[in-house]
């Protein structure tokens, strides 16, 4: 029987009946490999993709938290004002990155615009605090704002809990009185140990010296936004919180949110701070990694190594694993199935190994951002430095498809060699 008279099943029915089939013997193929004692190259295969894309996980998490500024971002504004080139640094470990200046006055300005609702700078500062009969000071990440009448949301935290105005700033005197209020996440709430209407201490070095430790009144404990219950953060009155860091001297703050309409609220911040980087606020965006060359370099890294890494893996055991089916494949042969056929076997077997690792790998990788949350949270940072972000589900399957699309080229040459001759006479 010549070759153009065998049983070809990409000729007989359907496309879609063909590959039905096809995936349907892949898939027969790969489970009788997996459950029977032979199947150390399937889980070698498996591990290895999970343990790549878990790691590929990880590190974009980090790189989302670095870019979008993790949960002291989280915030109902429309409008927000950042200095160009800024980062996340300092609410992940504490360096000071660019600021902005003179933020009171022309916070008041932008206020009094047409159409726009109100306007506050965001100062965001690690602070120790401590509870009474606690003498164990604990890092807290104090969000400072100018709160008014209306319910609004800063780090995550409503700020209708906060007496509206800032008297503490004084037209730029900071001699006014001061509110003492503070409004703590449940995170922090926990972290301190405290409740509503607890008194805290400010703690640590950022007391000027001989100078009396300064109280806040817990007014709240409110639940986090985006049900964030690992980093500790709270709300208190900007102008107490620039006199406590020494940002009063020039006003400073990290950023400056708008509320109101876009435009008028975009064309009063472009007045204010022509320099600066204006932008409408919509949460975590994974685009921000191309505006932050820290957190895109991350990024591509993990890209580039999780690829190469993976595709070695797949492509060695995936080798191997059809070396060792070698006459599986020529009975195949035998009873008809073209090489076209056999080599697609092959291949959707490959793909659908590499994509069941991608899907542990996801899992492993969801649950290392919130270990690595955890270890940052009590050692070197105040909160969370990753963030889970739906994308993280679609990317990481993308990356393991790509690197089976690379590697499928070396077990399809070693599944073409097999002949029925040669398998027959061993």
């Amino acid at each position: 029987m010549g070759d153009d008279d065998e049983f070809d099943v990409t000729r007989d029915g359907s496309r879609r009946t063909r590959w039905r089939g096809l995936v349907g013997v892949s898939v027969v193929r790969l489970w009788k490999r997996t459950v029977r004692t032979r199947s150390s190259r399937v889980v070698a295969t498996v591990g290895a993709v999970a343990l790549t894309i878990a790691l590929l996980v990880v590190v974009t998490g980090v790189a989302l938290g670095l870019a979008g500024g993790g949960a002291v971002d989280d915030t109902d504004a429309d409008v927000q004002i950042v200095p160009e080139e800024s980062g996340a640094l300092s609410a992940v470990d504490g360096v000071e990155g660019p600021r902005l200046g003179e933020t009171n006055e022309r916070a008041e300005s932008m206020r009094s615009s047409d159409d726009v609702d109100h306007a506050s700078p965001v100062l965001v500062e690690p602070v120790k605090l401590e509870s009474a009969g606690d003498d164990r000071p604990e890092t807290v990440l104090l969000v400072g704002v100018v709160p008014d009448d209306e319910p609004r949301t800063v780090g995550g935290l409503p700020t209708d809990a906060l007496e509206p105005g800032d008297p503490h700033y004084a037209n730029g005197s900071y001699d006014g009185s001061r509110e003492g209020q503070i409004v703590l996440s449940e995170a922090a709430a926990e972290r301190l140990e405290a409740e509503t209407d607890d008194e805290l201490t400010v703690g640590g070095s950022q007391l000027p010296e001989n100078a009396s430790a300064p109280t806040v009144t817990a007014t709240a404990v409110e639940e986090a936004g985006d049900g964030d219950d690992e980093t500790p953060v709270a709300l208190v009155h900007l102008s107490e919180l620039q006199a406590l860091s020494g940002a009063d001297n020039d006003q400073l703050a990290d950023q400056v949110l708008i509320w109101g309409d876009t435009d008028a609220a975009e064309s009063a911040a472009a007045d204010e701070y022509p320099d600066a980087a204006i932008e409408s606020h919509d949460g975590t965006d994974p685009s921000a990694l191309f505006g932050d060359g820290l957190a895109f370099a991350t990024s591509l890294l993990a890209f580039v190594v999780g690829i190469a890494i993976c595709a070695s893996f797949v492509a060695t055991t995936a080798g191997m694993s059809v070396t060792e089916d070698r006459r599986t494949l020529a009975v195949l042969e035998a009873v008809g199935y073209p090489t076209r056929s056999r080599l697609s076997i092959v291949a959707v077997s490959t793909l659908l190994t590499t994509l069941g690792g991608a899907l542990v790998g996801i899992v492993l990788g969801v649950g290392g951002i919130y270990a690595v949350n955890a270890v940052a949270s009590a050692t070197v940072a105040p909160g969370a430095v990753a963030v889970v972000h739906p994308i993280l589900v679609p990317y990481a399957l993308a990356v393991a498809l790509v690197s089976g699309l690379v590697a499928i080229p070396y077990p399809l040459a070693v599944a073409a060699r097999t002949s029925v001759l040669e398998e027959v006479g061993r």
